[in-house]
């Protein structure tokens, strides 16, 4: 194929690299691929672009308008992927490696769309957790708020996904309003840049929103700022050493790493040879080990096995290996395609060699095997046996980022735990048992050194998504070595990019500044039914007051008989007042919750579509025989859930004739947009 340039995306222009290039090679034949570099870039000028430019066009908009850019920007990659596909075999991916790294990157955008139409408002603050009270009157209250960070987000990315990785990362940042400076790893940049010129082409980035970086980064961290974030995939060393910089620790800038793990799977003690889990243990080892050529931040490095097992794995295991034809990524046939350089090779096999130094050997695999295809970074599976891991460091502390992984012993679940933790922090571990009690005491030892934990066996294994593959609803991360942040979790991985803050004021203020309604904020009290309206036509705010309704005796007793809720306070006048709760019989609260939808229910078609639920009920005075009731209904937030519908959430709060708050609850109708 055709070498190319890339190109820097700086300031909203494309731009070659003058000096410093590099030369970048196919993983599957040695042959060059691109040129890439970043000399005569002006970092600082970048960073003040996204922060002066990008920022201010991003926070403009709503989390639902940026979640449906996000949207936009998945469907332009699915709709061009086959290009990408193309690229994605010099990598030395298979289609079905690819299709992880491209399809899946699109699917975490998808994702995070729906997190963002779903779960944040149409508005741009953010409210963390419940109004808290620091008034008898209620005039001055707390609301903790989360809004964008005002500075630029510098995204360094690793080789083995160039594409999921940018867009997992983007996701959430582009929710929180926050720009971005892509810089991803130069061996596989070519794939970077072309799915980067997909999401530009699309039309659907506001100005200054993103830029990329192939090549070196120069100078760029000695202009970040406090409000600015890097995040970082990669080596723990590398890590350390921009962690380490002196602007990120003088500034404070927040810095997110995802790291070096060793990785491990467990076959719990109930495990034998012939079970299910069994069988399921030794076919996820070996995916991990050749899905990507072993080069995940996932993938499994220690099996551990109890010891009167070990035999049995490493018999099964090496056999399912010597299966896995290695070649061609191109070829329908190939089961496992190539690292993804000459260097990596090198480093993989200097890192076995370690690893047999340390004590562990070799049992299937040669890693000075012939290169099936000339001048390509071909690798078998390794595996190798550590008969005596707690003697052997090298197996919890060298990784070989590649098909490799070391099998070993332990004596019970108290040394497996212990074993599996002297990895010193991972992103995943996974355990194959079949055993509650097994699975218990797992992970109450160990979830604090694992940032993901799988428990699988025969009942959820048909529809689990595997040891390693990182799920945008869930948090990628882990402590210790692993680098101690969070990626991804859905709506927790919004907040890396997003400040909070307590904000201390008045609920009128709050409901002014966050465009939400809060309690005891103003209302206001409409004529019109607000069932009647759209929910472009609502406003936040706006309140439908009903009339009254007495609740009687005879209504709770034909309740409690029609629900067979007979429960004593509803039943025994007694009973009830010899309780240091009630004064005597009290309406039953699902009495009151029907009474009350009776009351602000309006019963024709609609833009109001169906009641979707309701959340955060609590019942503070009781409702006695000959009380009355009155609701008052108050939008509080909409959300657009797709271009048919939309979801607005309603405050309803209840009271008796003395004024009194008998009831609250969110209700959530599924309204015409």
């Amino acid at each position: 194929m055709k070498t190319q340039q890339l190109l820097n995306y700086e300031r909203d222009r494309w731009i070659a690299g003058t000096d410093g290039l590099s030369e970048l090679a196919s993983a599957i034949d040695g042959s060059p691929v691109a040129i890439a570099g970043s000399g005569g870039l002006d970092f600082g000028a970048m960073l003040r672009h996204s922060r002066e430019v990008g920022g201010p066009a991003l926070r403009k908009m709503t989390f639902h308008e940026r979640a449906r850019m996000i949207k936009g920007l998945g469907l332009a990659i699915m709709a061009r992927k086959e290009e990408l596909y193309e690229l994605s075999y010099q990598t030395g991916a298979t289609r079905k490696d690819g299709w992880i790294d491209i399809e899946g990157g699109a699917g975490t955008l998808f994702s995070f769309s729906s997190k963002g139409r779903r779960e944040l408002p149409d508005a741009h603050v953010l409210l963390d957790g419940a109004l808290e009270p620091l008034s008898k009157r209620g005039s001055f209250v707390g609301q903790h708020i989360y809004t964008s960070l005002q500075g630029a987000a510098v995204h360094i990315n690793a080789f083995n996904f160039p594409v999921w990785g940018m867009l997992e990362k983007l996701a959430p940042t582009f929710l929180a309003g926050v720009p971005a400076i892509v810089k991803p790893a130069s061996a596989t940049s070519y794939l970077t840049e072309a799915a980067f010129r997909v999401m530009i082409d699309s039309g659907l980035l506001p100005t200054g929103a993103v830029q990329l970086i192939v090549g070196g980064v120069g100078d760029l961290f000695d202009h970040l700022q406090g409000q600015d974030v890097v995040s970082f995939t990669g080596s723990a060393s590398t890590a350390y050493k921009l962690r380490t910089h002196p602007v990120v620790m003088r500034e404070s800038v927040k810095f997110i790493a995802e790291q070096d793990s060793l990785n491990a799977s467990v076959l719990g003690p109930d495990a034998a040879p012939g079970t299910p889990e069994f069988d399921l243990f030794v076919r996820e080892v070996a995916i991990e080990m050749t899905v990507k050529a072993g080069q995940k931040c996932t993938a499994i490095r220690r099996a551990l096995a109890p010891a009167e097992y070990l035999d049995a794995v490493q018999a099964a295991l090496g056999e399912r290996l010597t299966q896995t034809k290695v070649g061609d990524p191109r070829s329908e046939d190939t089961r496992m395609g190539a690292l993804v350089s000459a260097s990596q090779c090198k480093d993989v096999r200097e890192k076995i060699a370690e690893l047999e130094a340390g004590g562990a050997r070799i049992v299937a695999g040669d890693p000075n095997a012939e290169s099936p295809v000339k001048g390509g970074s071909f690798l078998p599976p390794i595996l190798l046996r550590s008969d005596d891991p707690w003697n052997n460091a090298a197996v919890h502390d060298v990784e070989a980022f590649g098909p490799v992984s070391t099998i070993m012993p332990y004596r019970d679940i108290d040394d497996a735990i212990a074993l599996a933790n002297r990895g010193k922090g991972s992103l995943a571990l996974s355990l194959f048992t079949h055993s509650a009690d097994s699975a218990r005491d797992f992970v109450r030892g160990a979830a604090s050194f694992h940032g993901r934990m799988l428990v699988i066996d025969r009942d959820n294994a048909k529809e689990s998504t595997g040891h390693g593959s990182p799920l945008p609803v869930l948090v990628h991360g882990g402590p210790g070595r692993a680098g101690g942040s969070e990626e991804m979790g859905g709506v927790r991985g919004v907040k890396h990019y997003m400040q909070r803050t307590a904000l201390q004021t008045s609920p009128a203020m709050i409901a002014a500044i966050t465009g939400q309604y809060v309690a005891g904020a103003p209302k206001h009290v409409v004529d019109a039914h607000p069932f009647r309206q759209k929910m472009s036509e609502l406003a936040i705010g706006d309140t439908w007051v009903t009339g009254s309704r007495t609740v009687t005796i005879e209504d709770i007793e034909h309740f409690a008989n029609f629900t067979g809720d007979k429960f004593y306070a509803h039943m025994d006048e007694e009973a009830a007042k010899a309780s240091p709760i009630f004064e005597g019989r009290v309406a039953h609260g699902y009495l009151i919750l029907s009474f009350a939808a009776g009351l602000f229910v309006d019963p024709d078609p609609g833009p109001v579509l169906a009641n979707t639920g309701l959340e955060n009920l609590r019942f503070l005075t009781p409702l006695y025989p000959g009380d009355s009731m009155r609701v008052e209904l108050t939008v509080k937030s909409k959300s657009l859930k797709s271009e048919e519908t939309g979801v607005v959430r309603w405050a309803v709060e209840i009271f008796n004739q003395k004024d009194e708050l008998v009831a609250t609850y969110d209700l959530l109708t599924e309204n015409v947009p």
